[in-house]
């Protein structure tokens, strides 16, 4: 059961933290001037608000998680203040997480200039969900490690994340995008149609980050071997992660070189109805495979591959 709530805690936590940072550089990359400002299409006042104070309430959650585990305790009403104390100032988990505390309340210090200075206000934003973001690494596998190893280990692994982040939050602004009620007029979807095609260079670099470090992050992890880990739950679970986001590059490929293009001409004819129904289909799936895959990669984090295989 406490495994059960540990996993959903994490894939929580690391859902919104990515939605927060992706959210955010998605605006600086892909918005210009005033469809920047909170009460426009995206509404990037209350959603990066709104993801800052749940990553706070998450972050202290998992930590109510961590420091019972790490004493031993059989209920949360036995901890007490010097577990918090011990875990906070004697590890390095404990140091992150007041990083990224941290992090999150300057981010919602920055939210807060968005109807005056909405690029500086994400700027802020970006910068502090990336370090929330990146605090994650020393909750992987990673912290496993020993020496140069170790930070090698984290600079894929924060690389890795950050990636995945602009991802998710791309998807979940073009969703945010292709709202019925988002589409009022040809001026929301030659709004769409550019920023479809301005996410086909951010998108081929996240594709190449994820690729790269999700390789160098195995080696780390299980070394250059396959046959016996593929046959436990760590290996299971790791394949789907990579059949799933196989799936997603063949969406995102699809997007690319057909339905943004058919966008952008549908606009040009003044009827774009049917490629807008096209790409919220294929955004929903794309979006699906996402949310799986960070459930994917909340529950991995739980797992030992040699533990896996013995267990097997």
């Amino acid at each position: 059961m406490s495994d059960s709530i540990n996993i959903v805690v994490r894939f929580a936590l690391y859902f919104d933290l990515m939605l927060l940072f992706g959210l955010a550089i998605f605006g600086l990359y892909s918005l210009r001037g005033k469809e920047r400002v909170s009460g426009t299409t995206l509404n990037f006042e209350s959603l990066l608000y709104g993801t800052s104070v749940a990553g706070v309430a998450l972050s202290l959650a998992a930590m109510l998680l961590l420091a019972k585990a790490m004493s031993g305790v059989s209920g949360f009403m036995e901890l007490h203040h010097h577990i918090f104390q011990m875990v906070l100032m004697g590890t390095d988990v404990g140091l992150t997480w007041m990083v990224r505390i941290a992090a999150l309340v300057v981010a919602m210090i920055g939210v807060a200039l968005n109807k005056r200075l909405p690029t500086l206000s994400l700027w802020i934003v970006t910068a502090c969900g990336a370090i929330a973001l990146a605090t994650l690494a020393w909750t992987g596998h990673g912290a496993m490690d020993e020496g140069g190893r170790r930070y090698w280990h984290f600079i894929s692994d924060i690389f890795h994340l950050l990636a995945a982040g602009g991802w998710l939050g791309a998807l979940a602004a073009f969703a945010l995008l292709l709202r019925l009620k988002s589409l009022k007029g040809e001026q929301e979807a030659r709004m769409l149609a550019r920023v479809l095609t301005g996410f086909e260079l951010a998108g081929a670099v996240i594709v190449v980050i994820l690729s790269i470090t999700g390789v160098v992050n195995y080696l780390f992890i299980v070394g250059p071997t396959l046959d016996e880990v593929m046959l436990s739950t760590y290996g299971i679970l790791l394949f789907l992660k990579v059949l799933l986001f196989s799936g997603m590059i063949v969406l995102a490929t699809l997007n690319r070189f057909h339905l943004s293009p058919l966008l952008e001409r549908s606009v040009r004819n003044g009827e774009y109805s049917v490629a807008v129904n096209a790409l919220r289909r294929s955004m929903i799936f794309e979006f699906s495979m996402a949310v799986v895959i960070v459930c994917l990669v909340a529950w991995l984090g739980t797992l030992s591959p040699e533990m896996s295989m013995n267990a097997e």
